[in-house]
């Protein structure tokens, strides 16, 4: 499970670039039950550069203006290090590519932002004063992380080299391939935070055929907020679908094409 005891590894912050604030602040206030706090009013009005998600005043994530040129509507997650600068320097050993490089932002932290030799891009936070978000694992926040990719292998040596983290292998039902869950280095198996699942160039289309990290976020009602999510623009790539020992998901786009899915856990993972 991901917790805000944020071991190097871990989960600790996401955030969202929209090419419209107003309107993924709307929809993920819908579907997820977030309130939306702007950081500024922007040159569109309305919170337009960006803010904070919060659910019963608890940080959740993060929002910004998309203003990267080609880039495609997603969701970053940053992972905790105690050292961007090193972690910077193991992603270039490691074949990755530095996307920005460590930047301290005042006295909260410093973040940084990389793609890993396939393209999936991620991130890292150096915390400061701030940790990361501020909840976790509830209802309307973020409870599990995952990676598509076209080459499982090679995401685990890259990945292991950079954050050390350790994997697991299991079968999924129905003979649809192995799925190899991911905990931080050290930590016990109670401590684990996503998973990679290795697919074909045709179906990581939404990324262009490159390999992406999507947030998974806890919902109590996962059909209610499928529901939410097609009434409010938005789209559903799969389900809602029970997963024996997960729980009922789906995975779901919003109305920019960003990818996510939702899960109401079953009562043993809850």
């Amino acid at each position: 499970m991901i917790t805000t005891d944020f071991v190097p590894g871990s989960p600790c912050w996401l955030d969202l670039g929209a090419p419209d604030v107003p309107a993924a602040a709307a929809f993920y206030g819908a579907v997820l039950g977030w309130d939306y706090e702007s950081m500024g009013e922007g040159e569109g009005g309305e919170g337009g550069e960006g803010g904070m998600f919060r659910k019963d005043g608890k940080i959740v994530a993060g929002l910004g203006k998309l203003t990267e040129e080609g880039a495609r509507p997603a969701w970053m997650i940053y992972y905790s290090v105690p050292d961007a600068e090193a972690t910077t320097r193991a992603v270039q050993g490691a074949g990755g590519t530095v996307r920005v490089e460590p930047r301290k932002l005042d006295e909260w932290g410093t973040m940084a932002q990389y793609s890993d030799p396939l393209g999936g891009q991620f991130a890292v936070w150096q915390p400061g004063e701030n940790k990361g978000v501020d909840l976790v694992d509830q209802p309307g926040s973020l409870s599990w992380t995952e990676l598509y990719t076209s080459d499982a292998t090679a995401a685990r040596e890259f990945y292991g080299g950079v954050f050390g983290w350790q994997f697991g292998d299991m079968q999924m039902p129905g003979g649809e391939g192995t799925y190899t869950l991911i905990t931080p280095a050290g930590q016990p198996e109670g401590r684990m935070q996503g998973g990679l699942m290795e697919l074909t160039a045709e179906d990581l289309a939404v990324a262009g055929g490159r390999p992406y990290w999507h947030p998974v976020f806890h919902v109590t009602d996962c059909d209610a907020a499928v529901a939410e999510v097609t009434a409010r623009g938005g789209s559903v790539q799969m389900g809602p679908a029970d997963a024996e020992g997960v729980g009922r998901l789906a995975v779901c786009l919003d109305p920019s094409n960003a990818d996510f899915v939702v899960l109401t856990p079953s009562p043993s993972q809850d």
